[in-house]
């Protein structure tokens, strides 16, 4: 799944927020000596998050949209 699209919408800070977010989770994954549920813990959370963020990125670019054309 590419969220190059997705993460267009979001704006300066949530992107270096989800990106942040990212590298920590590479660093958890790969550098702490977790088990592997853990980690696939983990990485499912992350996903989630990233995923969470950007759909509500987009409702409210559509949500602004809507309001712009009611006017």
């Amino acid at each position: 799944m590419s969220f190059g699209n997705s993460l267009k919408g979001l704006g300066k800070i949530q992107e270096v927020l989800v990106l942040g977010l990212m590298v920590i989770t590479m660093v958890a994954l790969f550098y702490f000596d977790f088990d592997l549920p853990l980690k696939v813990g983990i990485a499912v959370l992350a996903f989630a998050m990233v995923l969470l963020t950007s759909i509500a990125s987009q409702l409210l670019n559509m949500q602004k949209e809507a309001m712009k054309a009611q006017r």
